[in-house]
C-alpha cells in the first residue's frame, strides 16, 4: 500500500512539475519544420524531378529510390546504436540537431544541383546523392524522435510536445509542397534546371537555420539513465517488445500510403486533369492535416491511442477511395484530399507519440531504456523503407504501363496513375489499420509500466 502511495505521489510530482515553456515546444517543432521543408520536397517530387527535369527514365528513376531508400533504411539502426552511446554535456539526441545541420543541407542541394553528365553518370549522381541525402536525414530524423521520452516523463507533456512538433512538420510541408513549383518558376525564368538549383538552396539555407535554432534551445532530462550502451543491450531492448514491433509495421504501411498518393500527385493533376498547378494547391491542402493533429490531445482523452490511430488510418483510406470516385470536379477534389489529409495527420502523429510509450515498456519488460535504437526503428526506419517502396511501386506499376514523360498520355497510362494515386495508398492504409489491432491489448499495460518505472526511478534516487 505505501508503496502504491509514494507511485502515484511520484507520478504526480512528475506531472505536475513537468509543464514545458512554450519557446521549448517551438524548438522541438523546428525540427521537424526543417526535416519536412527539405525532406517532403523529396518525397513530394523527386520522381517527377528525375523523370522530367534530370532526364531519366521512369525505370532508372524507380529503381534509385528504391535501392537507396533499401540501402539506406539500414542506416537507422546504426543511428540508433551512435545515438545510445553518446554522452555529452548536451545529451545524447540534441547535439545531433547541431552536428547534423550541414550535411543535411548540402547534399540535399546537391541532389538537385543537375549537373550535365551523360546518361549512366547522371543515375550514378542522382543515386550517390540520393543515398548520402537519406543517410543525413536519419541524422536528423532519429534524434527528433529519440529526444522525445527525454523531454518530459508525463505522458501528457509528450503527446503535446508531438502535436505541437508534427504541426511544425506540416508548416514545412505547406511551405515546399504548395510554392516549390511557384519558386522553381520564379528563381529559373523558364529555365527548371536553373530554378530547381535556386530553390533547393533557399530550402537548405531555411532548413540549416531551424535545425540550429532546435539545438540552442531544447533540453534534456533522464540524463542518469542516459549511459552508454552496448550494441547487445540496445538489441535486447526490443526483445518481447511486441508493441514496438506492432507499431513500427503500422508506419511503414502509413509511410508505403503516404509516399504512393504523394509522389504521384503531380502526374495526375498534370496528365489526368490537365492541370499541373492544382498540384501545389492539393500539397497546400494537405495542412488539414493539422485539423487532425489538434483533434488528438482531446481524443486521447476519450479514447484508447490505438483506437485514434485505426480511426486515422480509415479516415485517410476512405478519402483516397473518393479521389477515385469524384473524378476531374477539382472542388470535388480538393474536399477529398482534405478529408484524406485530416486522416493522414491522425495517422502520422499518433505512431511518434506512442513510440516513446514502447521505449517505456522495453524498459519496463528488459530493464534497458534504448531511446535510439528504438525510436530509430521505429521512425526513420519505417519512414525510409514505406517511402521508398512506396515511391517505387508506383514508378514500376507506371513503367509498366507505359509512361512517357512529357508525351499525352495512353488511356491505360492514365488508369495506372489514377490507381496509384487513389486505390493504392488506400490498401496501404486499411492494411496498417488492421494490423494497429492486434496493439489495442498492450496498451491497457501502460499504467502499470509506467507506475512501475516511476517506483524503480524512486527506489534508485
Amino acid at each position: 500500500m505505501e508503496e502504491t502511495i509514494l507511485t502515484h505521489k511520484l507520478a504526480d510530482a512528475m506531472s505536475s512539475n513537468e509543464k514545458l515553456p512554450f519557446h521549448r515546444m517551438l524548438a522541438y517543432a523546428s525540427t521537424d519544420t526543417a526535416g519536412n521543408l527539405l525532406y517532403t520536397t523529396v518525397t513530394t517530387f523527386i520522381l517527377y524531378y528525375y523523370t522530367d527535369i534530370f532526364g531519366l527514365s521512369v525505370a532508372a528513376a524507380g529503381t534509385i529510390l528504391l535501392a537507396a531508400r533499401v540501402l539506406d533504411a539500414f542506416d537507422a539502426p546504426v543511428w540508433g546504436f551512435i545515438i545510445d552511446h553518446t554522452h555529452t554535456k548536451w545529451g545524447q539526441s540534441r547535439p545531433y540537431f547541431l552536428w547534423m545541420a550541414f550535411p543535411f543541407a548540402i547534399f540535399f542541394v546537391l541532389m538537385f544541383w543537375t549537373p550535365d553528365l551523360s546518361h549512366t553518370a547522371k543515375f550514378w549522381w542522382a543515386l550517390i546523392t540520393y543515398l548520402l541525402f537519406g543517410i543525413s536525414y536519419t541524422g536528423v530524423g532519429t534524434p527528433i524522435s529519440s529526444i522525445l521520452p527525454n523531454l518530459s516523463n508525463s505522458s501528457e507533456e509528450r503527446i503535446k510536445l508531438n502535436s505541437t512538433r508534427m504541426i511544425g512538420g506540416n508548416i514545412g510541408y505547406f511551405i515546399t509542397a504548395s510554392f516549390a513549383l511557384s519558386l522553381v518558376a520564379f528563381f529559373g525564368g523558364g529555365n527548371d534546371i536553373l530554378g530547381w538549383r535556386i530553390t533547393a538552396i533557399v530550402l537548405a539555407i531555411v532548413g540549416f537555420a531551424l535545425l540550429l535554432f532546435a539545438f540552442s534551445d531544447t533540453r534534456e532530462i533522464n540524463t542518469a539513465s542516459q549511459k552508454s550502451l552496448p550494441i547487445i543491450d540496445s538489441i535486447k531492448a526490443a526483445k518481447s517488445n511486441w508493441p514496438w514491433f506492432i507499431l513500427v509495421i503500422v508506419f511503414v504501411f502509413y509511410w508505403l500510403g503516404n509516399a504512393s498518393r504523394t509522389s504521384v500527385l503531380v502526374y495526375y493533376t498534370q496528365y489526368n486533369l490537365g492541370s499541373k498547378g492544382f498540384a501545389s494547391v492539393l500539397n497546400g491542402l494537405v495542412m488539414m492535416q493539422i485539423v487532425g493533429m489538434l483533434l488528438i490531445p482531446f481524443l486521447v482523452k476519450k479514447f484508447k491511442k490505438s483506437y485514434i490511430l485505426i480511426f486515422g488510418m480509415c479516415l485517410a483510406a476512405i478519402g483516397q477511395l473518393l479521389v477515385s470516385a469524384v473524378g476531374s470536379s477539382l472542388p470535388a477534389l480538393a474536399v477529398v484530399w482534405c478529408i484524406a489529409s485530416i486522416g493522414t495527420g491522425i495517422s502520422v502523429s499518433m505512431p511518434f507519440a506512442m513510440l516513446s510509450d514502447t521505449v517505456d515498456y522495453g524498459e519496463w519488460k528488459n530493464g534497458i531504456r534504448a531511446s535510439g535504437f528504438l525510436t530509430a526503428i521505429g521512425s526513420s526506419f519505417a519512414i525510409k523503407i514505406g517511402s521508398g517502396l512506396g515511391g517505387w511501386a508506383p514508378s514500376m506499376i507506371l513503367n509498366n504501363a507505359g509512361y512517357k514523360a512529357g508525351v499525352t498520355q495512353t488511356a491505360t497510362s492514365l488508369s495506372a496513375i489514377k490507381f496509384c494515386v487513389s486505390y493504392l495508398p488506400a490498401i496501404f492504409f486499411l492494411i496498417g489499420a488492421a494490423i494497429m489491432i492486434l496493439y489495442i491489448r498492450f496498451e491497457s499495460k501502460e499504467d502499470v509500466v509506467k507506475s512501475d518505472l516511476l517506483a524503480r526511478r524512486g527506489e534508485t534516487n
